[in-house]
């Protein structure tokens, strides 16, 4: 597998995911490597199996209380 079909997940203080391209660039700000590298739907997937909320961190403290 080549860096450009490589990707890692990332997420930011909200406990959003995303992924983004495992080739150097560097990752935004507010954005931090959750753990996970590999093909585009390996990432996915893992982002599927961890993110059941989809709604912001705040958010869903604001509405929990």
């Amino acid at each position: 597998m080549t860096s450009e079909n490589t990707f890692i997940v990332v997420v930011n203080d909200e406990e959003q995911y995303s992924i983004w391209p495992d080739d150097g660039r560097e990752i935004p700000s507010g954005w931090r490597p959750e753990g996970m590298s590999g093909s585009k739907e390996a990432c996915l997937a893992r982002i599927e199996s961890v993110w059941a909320d989809i709604r912001p961190r705040s958010l869903r403290e604001r509405t929990s209380r």
